[in-house]
């Protein structure tokens, strides 16, 4: 394991108590986990909707915490066939959490699998072939299913209605990420000033991933100039050398906005033209930068396509067209 995954290892809250943000979803995590013990029945399955980097596992891993369970994790495209899934939650205790990230990207055939393992706790295997083909029946342990995705739509509609917990995580704000950043320095055993560490937090995208990343470069930088803490100067030489703008914009950003405004006229322009002409994957494009541009309102999404706002033309220094003003 590389040492940065075993910083973002570390860096990963607990428990509720340390997690930084999503206040209502905390709140109601706790409401249901208290009322799973009072019961002593295994919490109802749960799916986590968001873009990347905002906590989902995170938070899988805080409620398996909390309830003093085990957690077995795994994603969508690992799991190739039904006998995986089955191998996976048969090695299950009563009331563990099987956790699957991507799990938009589960097969189809082992979806099918879970509906009854997650409604009756059972699984239906065909054994044999042919003439000689049986079903047989095995019953499973009570356990809870966590499923995180960055593409709620295209979960298919029978395996959504089967979450009984559905949660929508959003951005952080500038506040939000400053705590995290101050928490994770202590952690990295760094000072970092509280201008620096809101510097930090207004450049992180609103996702705390991000922060923690910016973080540890901004840390080298320190380290290499040789100061003991982190303060505004630095951190502001830092991320400019990164290439990340006050908007918390780097360069991919900033060259789909280009994109955009100077091969497509400022749009509408449709995502597949957009990631060929940046030779970059679609879903790269649609799950990892387009969600902020759109939410920060750099992009409008239009029935035709993507368009630039205003903003985009300030932020990349093109002349806004007449039609715009």
């Amino acid at each position: 394991m590389q040492n940065n995954e075993l910083f973002d290892i570390t860096l990963r809250p607990k428990t509720l108590k340390d997690f930084i943000g999503q206040r209502k979803i905390k709140e109601n995590i706790e409401v249901f986990i208290k009322a799973t013990k009072l019961r002593g029945e295994p919490l109802d399955h749960v799916l986590f909707c968001g873009p990347p980097g905002l906590g989902k596992t995170t938070l899988a891993t805080v409620i398996a915490n909390e309830l003093g369970v085990n957690i077995k994790s795994t994603s969508g495209p690992v799991v190739e066939r039904a006998g995986d899934v089955a191998a996976i939650i048969t090695n299950l205790s009563d009331r563990d959490i099987l956790f699957i990230d991507e799990i938009h990207r589960l097969p189809r055939m082992v979806e099918e699998i879970l509906y009854p393992a997650m409604e009756d706790f059972t699984l239906d295997i065909i054994v044999g072939q042919g003439p000689l083909a049986r079903s047989i029946k095995i019953n499973l342990p009570r356990f809870t299913l966590i499923g995180a995705t960055t593409r709620t739509g295209l979960i298919t509609s029978p395996l959504r209605d089967r979450f009984g917990v559905v949660f929508r995580l959003e951005f952080y704000t500038p506040e939000e990420l400053k705590e995290i950043i101050k928490r994770s320095s202590a952690i990295l055993g760094i000072s970092i000033s509280e201008e620096a560490a809101m510097e930090i937090a207004r450049r992180s995208r609103g996702t705390p991933r991000i922060a923690n990343r910016l973080l540890k470069r901004v840390r080298d930088f320190a380290q290499v100039y040789e100061q003991e803490i982190i303060d505004l100067s630095i951190t502001k030489e830092a991320l400019n050398a990164m290439e990340v703008d006050d908007y918390g914009l780097d360069n991919i950003d900033r060259k789909i906005l280009l994109t955009i405004i100077e091969k497509f006229n400022g749009g509408p322009v449709g995502i597949e033209s957009i990631a060929a002409s940046l030779r970059e994957d679609k879903d790269t494009i649609e799950d990892v930068y387009e969600p902020y541009l759109l939410q920060e309102g750099f992009i409008e999404r239009k029935a035709r396509g993507r368009v630039a706002t205003p903003l985009a033309y300030e932020v990349v220094k093109k002349t806004l067209p007449e039609r715009l003003f």
